[in-house]
């Protein structure tokens, strides 16, 4: 009887620490989400007036997005970080390189299928079929995955990839119709979303976790980083074999809710949709989790009950997440666009644009994972504020260029290459995990929220712009992509600066004490 009591106490006070853990990352998610609805509802009350029926989704959608954060990353933290790492692990204990590349490929493709950003981005790409895009884009991410995964078997150097990888990416550009190439960009950023991130970083932890040299935490980083090269070369490719310039985008709506009872309707009619995406996103992970649980891994009862339980949050998040985004967030993303494409202050677009940016970097899911692991890798050394503030800052400069790009409609390249080639230049002087991480932030920051709400800004403002939506919108995600390689390696140089002046430091005091101790002799 003793030990029944025992054991129900246990479980209690596991069950009370996890409702606080969660409480905690609930108020963290209010603090992300917070600012970016905030400056929505300012801007609706004062700059852009918004009918009722949609400012109530919005709100609504801000009260998800809150609950959904709250519960993905706790569940990310429980189940989706642990599955990676043992996954990893375990095919890296295998010894048989074969089959740490052919797991990589299934993997990524699998995943990638699976990931609801592309979805979302497909939609709204007129001139290619939704599966022939998705499929392309879930090739090129398998493949770099797989080359990532080698990488780190075999000790080769991050830069000399990257450099390989993006040289060939704009050769391939000279090729490349003009009106697809951001849509070859964006595809790239969006692949790397609130699903794939946590299970690839933890992925190449498991993998890099089994050498025991100084540099295998380093490279545990980067596989974000090659497996968001893939889809912009496997795109590129595809824009050969389809016109761009076909079709239409696909129409936004906004909310048009007569009362609080036809809101709650407008809302959970979508639930089913998102409920049966995120089961077929969570499938293939559950899928390889449990093939190497059964093979190799063997995890006992307890941990086991702890991975499904994070499993469940996680699905639940992201189902509360997405509709969130989906329904309240994309339509007032477009309408805003929109309105202000067509004001007489139309050039208020761009610093509207980079305040936006700046705050709704901190709503992605995905970051919240990153910052997480870099700080727990570099035992502190990177704090997730400085990470947070250094993407928050790339993110604001790159809507805002986007938002520039509408209104002159300028080819995404004048921007893309000079950016691209100041960060290859910057991966000479950053510290080689500050090149990793920063590559791996740009594929993180481009998520849900970049895909849901800032690209139909761009579009809606597009439209009243009478631009091209396909060549002249779609490069938000690859502005948003490509500015934190630059502010992440800006942040590396700085602390390795710091490093070396703080050793310095220590070893000019110690001589000092040498010297007094021989003058005392």
């Amino acid at each position: 009887m003793t030990g029944i009591n025992f054991a129900k106490k246990r479980r209690t006070i596991g069950e009370m620490a996890n409702l606080s853990v969660l409480v905690e990352k609930w108020k963290e998610s209010l603090l992300s989400v917070l600012p970016i609805t905030t400056l929505m509802l300012l801007l609706c009350f004062f700059l852009v007036p918004l009918p009722s029926s949609a400012l109530s989704g919005f709100v609504f959608g801000s009260c998800l997005l809150v609950i959904g954060m709250g519960l993905f990353n706790l569940g990310a933290e429980m189940a989706m970080t642990p599955i990676g790492e043992g996954v990893g692990a375990a095919l890296t204990a295998s010894r048989r390189l074969w089959v740490v590349l052919l797991a990589g490929l299934l993997a990524g493709v699998l995943i990638t299928v699976a990931e609801p950003d592309l979805t979302v981005l497909a939609t709204q790409v007129p001139s290619v079929p939704n599966y022939t895009m998705i499929l392309s884009v879930a090739l090129g991410v398998g493949i770099f995955l797989m080359l990532a995964l080698w990488r780190i078997l075999f000790r080769v150097k991050m830069w000399i990839l990257l450099l390989a990888s993006y040289a060939l990416v704009f050769v391939l550009a000279l090729f490349v119709p003009p009106g697809f190439m951001a849509v070859a960009f964006d595809s790239g950023g969006v692949t790397t979303g609130p699903m794939t991130v946590p299970f690839i970083l933890s992925l190449g932890a498991g993998v890099a976790g089994i050498r025991s040299d100084k540099g295998a935490e380093n490279d545990s980083f980067g596989l974000v980083a090659l497996a968001s090269v893939g889809p912009i070369l496997s795109v590129m490719i595809l824009a050969i074999v389809f016109d761009p310039r076909g079709g239409e985008s696909a129409a936004v709506t906004l909310n048009g809710a007569g009362d609080s009872m036809a809101l709650f309707r407008s809302f959970s009619s979508q639930f089913p949709h998102y409920m049966k995406e995120m089961v077929i996103s969570l499938l293939p992970i559950v899928g390889f989790f449990l093939v190497f649980q059964f093979i190799s891994m063997h995890l006992g009862s307890s941990r086991l009950r702890r991975i499904v339980i994070g499993l469940v949050f996680t699905y639940t998040g992201l189902v509360l997440f997405m509709t969130g985004v989906n329904v309240g967030f994309m339509p007032v993303g477009w309408f805003i666009g929109k309105s202000l494409g067509a004001a007489p202050f139309r050039w208020a677009l761009v610093p509207v644009g980079a305040v936006t940016g700046w705050f709704v970097v901190s709503a992605e899911p995905a970051v919240a994972v990153l910052s997480r692991q870099v700080y727990d890798m570099t035992a502190g050394a990177v704090s997730q504020k400085a990470l947070k503030r250094c993407l928050s800052a790339g993110v604001a400069i790159s809507v805002g260029l986007a938002m520039l790009r509408v209104i002159l409609r300028i080819p995404v390249l004048y921007f893309l290459v000079p950016g691209y080639a100041l960060a290859m230049l910057l991966m000479v002087f950053s510290p080689p995990v500050f090149t990793s991480i920063a590559f791996d932030s740009g594929g993180v920051a481009s998520g849900p929220m970049t895909a849901a709400f800032l690209l139909p800004m761009a579009m809606g403002a597009c439209e009243s712009a009478g631009g091209n939506v396909v060549a002249d919108a779609f490069g938000v995600v690859a502005l948003v992509a490509m500015t934190p390689l630059i502010a992440i390696q800006l942040l590396g140089i700085v602390y390795g600066t710091r490093t070396r002046r703080a050793r310095g430091s220590v070893s000019s005091e110690h001589e000092e004490i040498i010297m007094l101790m021989e003058d005392e002799e």
